[in-house]
C-alpha cells in the first residue's frame, strides 16, 4: 500500500512540475532569478553577477536524485551514512567532470555536460564502491552491495536527469531542431506542440539564432521518458529485481541519450557520431557487462518503509539542504551572461 501511495504521489507531483516547466520556462523572464552587484563602474552603474533558474532547477534535480538514492539504499539495508559517503564521493568526481568533459568535447570552458558526467559515473561506480567498502565500510561496519547500489544509482540518475531537463528549458540549451525544417513525420508529431523560446540571453538565441522559432521539445520528451523509466525501475527495485531495474534504467537513459541527439540542433562536437553518442552506447554495453559479471551477487528483499524512515532524520535533511546549496552556487552563478544595475530612491515615499 505504501509503495502504491508513494508512486501515485510522485506521479502527481511530476505532472504538475512538468506542466509548469513546459508552459513557462521557455519564456524570457525564467532565466535569471537575481543579479548581485559586484563592483561599481566609472559611469556610476554597478556590474552584477547573475544567479539563474538553471542553477536552482539543477540543484532541485540533484537533491531529488540523492534523496531517491538514500531511500532505495536504505530499503536494502545500507545505512544513511554509507549512502551519503557514496553519493558525496560520486558527486565529487562527476560534478567537476560535467565541466571538464564539455571543455574537451565542445572546447567550451563555461558550460556543463550531464552526459559526460554520467559516463564517468557509470565507469567509476564499482571502483568507488569497492574502495568505500574496504575503508569507511570496515571502520563503520557497513557493506554496500554493488549491483543493488548500481541499480539505485541508475534509478536516481533517471529521476535527476529527467528533472534536470527543466534547467535546460530555462537556459535554452540542449534544444531540438526546427519543426518547420524537420521530416513530415516530425512535423505531424510536433507542429503546435514544440517549444518556442524567447530572450536574447537564451542559448538557443545567441548560439543558433532560433529565438521565437518552434523547435522539437526534446528536453520535455527526455524529462517525461526518464521519469517514467525511473518510476518503473523503482517499482522493479522494490520488488527485488535489482539487475532488471539497473538494465532498464541504464539502457533507456543511455540509449535515448544516443538517439535523441539526432533530434537536437545544438553543437555536440565534430563527427558523424558525437562523443556523447559514443559515450551513451559504450555505457549501455558496459552496463550489460557489469550485470553479467555481478549476476551471482546475492540480492536481499527491499523494504520501502525502512528506506523512507532512514531518510527522515535531521542529519540527512541538513545534508540534502547543504548539497542543494553547493550545487546551486556551482551551477547557478552565470559566467556567460552579465548585468548592469542602477539604484535610485523613490522620493515620493520618503
Amino acid at each position: 500500500m505504501i509503495a502504491a501511495v508513494t508512486v501515485l504521489s510522485s506521479v502527481m507531483v511530476l505532472i504538475i512540475y512538468f506542466w509548469w516547466g513546459f508552459r513557462y520556462l521557455p519564456g524570457e523572464k525564467w532565466q535569471i532569478i537575481a543579479s548581485i552587484p559586484v563592483f561599481k563602474t566609472e559611469q556610476g552603474e554597478w556590474s552584477g553577477v547573475n544567479l539563474t533558474w538553471y542553477g536552482l532547477l539543477t540543484a532541485n534535480a540533484y537533491m531529488v536524485a540523492v534523496a531517491v538514492l538514500l531511500v532505495l539504499m536504505g530499503a536494502v539495508g545500507v545505512p544513511p551514512m554509507g549512502t551519503a559517503i557514496l553519493a558525496a564521493a560520486l558527486l565529487c568526481c562527476c560534478v567537476p567532470a560535467s565541466r571538464l568533459v564539455a571543455r574537451v568535447v565542445e572546447k567550451k570552458a563555461h558550460t556543463f555536460t550531464v552526459g559526460g558526467a554520467v559516463f564517468v559515473g557509470i565507469i567509476i561506480t564499482p571502483v568507488v564502491i569497492i574502495f568505500i567498502n574496504k575503508t569507511a565500510g570496515e571502520i563503520m561496519a557497513f557493506h554496500i552491495p554493488i549491483m543493488s547500489a548500481y541499480a539505485a544509482i541508475a534509478i536516481a540518475y533517471a529521476f535527476g536527469e529527467g528533472l534536470g531537463r527543466m534547467a535546460c528549458i530555462s537556459f535554452g540549451c540542449c534544444y531540438g531542431k526546427q519543426v518547420s525544417t524537420s521530416s513530415d513525420l516530425l512535423k505531424r508529431l510536433f507542429s503546435g506542440r514544440g517549444f518556442v523560446f524567447s530572450g536574447a540571453t537564451k542559448k538557443i538565441s545567441y548560439a543558433a539564432g532560433l529565438e521565437a522559432t518552434e523547435v522539437i521539445p526534446i528536453q520535455g520528451i527526455t524529462a517525461i521518458l526518464y521519469s517514467v523509466c525511473g518510476i518503473i525501475a523503482a517499482a522493479m527495485f522494490l520488488s527485488s529485481h535489482h539487475t532488471g531495474a539497473f538494465l532498464l534504467a541504464t539502457i533507456t537513459t543511455q540509449g535515448w541519450r544516443s538517439f535523441s541527439e539526432t533530434l537536437r540542433a545544438d553543437y555536440r562536437g565534430e563527427g558523424t557520431l558525437s562523443a556523447y553518442q559514443i559515450m551513451g552506447m559504450v555505457g549501455v554495453f558496459y552496463a550489460m557487462a557489469a550485470a553479467y559479471l555481478l549476476a551471482g551477487e546475492p540480492v536481499g528483499l527491499s523494504d520501502l518503509i525502512a528506506g523512507l524512515h532512514s531518510l527522515w532524520c535531521p542529519e540527512l535533511i541538513l545534508f540534502l539542504q547543504g548539497l542543494w546549496l553547493i550545487i546551486f552556487l556551482y551551477t547557478g552563478r552565470s559566467t556567460v551572461t552579465g548585468s548592469t544595475l542602477t539604484f535610485h530612491v523613490h522620493h515620493d515615499r520618503v
